[in-house]
């Protein structure tokens, strides 16, 4: 990973290519993010980076953390990341991460809780095809059904698809591209979807995995015919 960014998932729009293409993007309010610590192999065993995002009172922190921004000489932060960079040593305690780190066109990936959806059955939690609705089924159509285990080995197996809760689990989202970044405004619209619901906290890094550099232009106008008369 060689860079990274925490931010706010805004919400899903969609954009406009030159050729009046419809592009689906999620907007995310990302950082400014300021660096609050560094670890070393020599203290810690390990490199990564230590961010922070959001603003916060004083009172609303406890000793350890605010001793935590006092020792770093940095504003309190509600939000902490962090990530193991291939470069920790190009980054220094103080630092401001901005969204203009990334540029158009890069891939990235995307981590956030996924959406709550309570406690679900199994047609919703795993998309079970459920049963028929004639002949004589009756009003369980959406049961879960047989097991599958006679008297051998009588037991239901562990790690069986069955209901309960669904959702809120840390998800990634890989190789998504960078359509249009708005550094005035700490905008970044990534295309695609991402986890999370409305205003949930996201991580936005460098993709793991290599892919080629994409340029994309990207016009602003909602209707696709005045886009494609520009040209």
């Amino acid at each position: 990973m060689k860079k990274a960014i925490v931010g706010k998932k805004i919400g899903m729009t969609q954009l406009f290519d030159q050729a009046g293409k419809v592009i689906p993007v999620t907007v995310v309010e990302a950082g400014p993010c300021v660096v609050t610590q560094k670890k070393t192999l020599e203290n810690d065993g390990y490199e990564s980076v230590q961010i922070g995002y959001g603003e916060i009172t004083e009172k609303h922190l406890n000793k350890p953390l605010k001793g935590h921004f006092a020792k770093a000489d940095v504003a309190a932060k509600k939000y902490l990341r962090e990530f193991r960079l291939d470069d920790c040593s190009a980054v220094n305690v103080g630092d401001i991460i901005k969204v203009d780190t990334f540029a158009i066109g890069e891939k990235v990936d995307v981590t956030a809780k996924s959406k709550g959806h309570g406690y679900a059955g199994t047609t919703k939690r795993y998309g079970f095809k459920g049963m028929r609705a004639t002949h004589g089924v009756g009003p369980i159509h959406r049961h879960i059904g047989s097991m599958g285990n006679c008297s051998d080995p009588g037991r239901v197996f562990k790690g069986t698809k069955l209901p309960g809760h669904f959702g809120v689990e840390r998800t990634t989202v890989q190789n998504l591209e960078v359509v249009k970044i708005d550094a005035e405004n700490n905008l970044i619209a990534i295309k695609g979807a991402i986890p999370g619901p409305k205003g949930a906290i996201v991580s936005v890094m460098a993709a793991v995995k290599k892919q080629k550099v994409k340029n994309t232009s990207v016009s602003i106008s909602k209707n696709p015919q005045k886009a494609s008369a520009r040209k």
